[in-house]
């Protein structure tokens, strides 16, 4: 499996799919299945049942499902870039924008 490029709370934008185009911020990363959980991308409809003991009321509830990291691409300086890794003088590997070369923090 690939090294996952993509990082919690980047902002990303959906390249492939049925949300193709939409944009949003990574929530959490699943690694071992190449997966991230993007802020309302890929939204599906659960229907909970209602549970006193969690305080839970019931009904049609709309949840992020995982969506593959490969159709995810990095919004750096508002323009999706690849992203890629380089060695600085101190040691330090970071992630930097393909399109421009800079540091994505």
């Amino acid at each position: 499996m690939a090294k996952m490029k993509i990082k919690k709370n980047d902002q990303v934008l959906v390249i492939s799919g049925r949300d193709k185009g939409k944009r949003g911020r990574v929530i959490e990363i699943l690694t071992k299945e190449g997966k991230a959980l993007v802020e309302g991308v890929n939204l599906l409809k659960h229907h909970e049942r209602p549970n006193r003991q969690r305080g839970v009321a019931g009904g049609i509830v709309s949840r992020e499902a995982p969506i593959d990291a490969s159709n995810l691409m990095v919004i750096h300086g508002g323009q999706p870039t690849r992203v890629g890794y380089q060695i600085l003088q101190d040691g330090r590997k970071v992630r930097i924008a393909r399109k421009t070369g800079e540091v994505i923090e």
